[in-house]
């Protein structure tokens, strides 16, 4: 037989083997450990009944109901843990590290598996979420309005090797009434977090790491308040390009979009684009004349993007990239950077 062993988080996310994540589907999709795989002992129906037999009969009633439910999937627990872990090594967590892990602990214990679990379960994950966002890291804010390729930079100075925390990309959306659009659904800001930290770990402290000046929100995602405090912080710089530009990219982004969706989009921000200038871009839209819509709605996200950039504490440098590509772009900064951080510290 085999052995099961209860590890601390960071030992747990450090060691070998799939992690298979035992809690119920809907757990699973609010917020899940990067890379875990959903392996429910229960579907959220069973879970359900076993919440109201404990709340309104007993616990041990509750635990024999557990196990009613249990007993006659264990087989197929065990060959469906054979094919994701042939070589019999898993990772286990439920919720707090109790009844559900254990129990599948052992049930695949028995079948020769080497187990390990989660001490304090995905509660325990939680705080190391907390705990490493919070860690004090180098930032590089890149700064710009709506339309300069921002986005495209990043991923350049990516490719370059640089450290780069995709904000935008981590959450499905470009931050803008406009940005859910033509992108997948977004997660949950609990998975959001998940997935930063998971990525906020892995840099380097000794060397900056490129972030998109953002809002606190990212479309439905929060950005986590550890990490925007560090932004706020941050040294930044801005890019900029010339209106033509800028209404050239945002047009072919958002050339894909449905007609539809980006009429809606437009009517979300009316209040603060004014009636008239709706009514011309909604037109404009309708009529497949995106230019024209792109020009009159980045009026209210340039006055919103010099309103915001006005709070920060100290004045942000400005580095012209008109007429470069995203790569071009990337080697400017990293050039313009080491003269502008010369004497500060990034």
């Amino acid at each position: 037989m085999s052995d099961v062993r209860a590890v601390a988080i960071d030992d747990f996310l450090t060691a070998a083997g799939p992690i298979l994540d035992v809690r119920s589907p809907g757990e699973f999709e609010q917020g899940r450990i990067p890379n875990a795989l959903s392996f429910p002992i229960f579907s959220n129906e069973e879970r359900a009944q076993i919440g109201i037999c404990y709340k309104h009969k007993s616990r041990e009633q509750a635990v024999e109901l557990g196990f009613d439910i249990v007993g006659p999937k264990l087989g197929d627990f065990i060959r469906q843990a054979q094919t994701l872990a042939p070589e019999r090594i898993v990772r286990i967590h439920c919720w707090r590290g109790g009844m559900r892990s254990g129990s599948l602990a052992w049930a695949l214990n028995l079948a020769g598996f080497h187990v390990l679990t989660l001490q304090g379960g995905y509660k325990a994950y939680r705080r190391w979420v907390r705990r490493t966002l919070a860690g004090h890291k180098k930032i590089a804010l890149l700064g710009g309005m709506t339309g300069t390729a921002k986005t495209d930079i990043l991923h350049a100075l990516a490719a370059q090797g640089e450290q780069v925390l995709d904000l935008e990309g981590h959450a499905n959306h470009r931050g803008s009434s406009f940005g859910a659009l033509c992108l997948p659904p977004q997660p949950s800001t609990e998975q959001f977090e998940n997935i930063l930290a998971d990525r906020w770990q892995s840099f380097d402290p000794l060397r900056p790491i490129w972030i998109e000046a953002e809002s606190r929100r990212v479309g439905a995602c929060r950005v986590p308040p550890e990490l925007f405090e560090q932004m706020e912080a941050a040294f930044a710089i801005e890019i900029t390009r010339p209106v033509s530009e800028r209404v050239a990219l945002l047009v072919e982004i958002y050339g894909q979009a449905d007609t539809d969706d980006l009429v809606a989009a437009t009517e979300r921000i009316r209040k603060r684009l004014g009636g008239e200038r709706t009514q011309r871009a909604i037109a404009a839209i309708r009529a497949g004349d995106l230019e024209t819509a792109v020009t009159i709605t980045l009026d209210y996200y340039d006055r919103t993007y010099r309103y915001g950039l006005e709070q920060r504490e100290h004045s942000v440098p400005e580095i012209d990239v008109t007429g470069l590509s995203p790569t071009a772009a990337a080697h400017r900064l990293k050039e313009k950077i080491q003269i502008f951080t010369a004497s500060v510290p990034v």
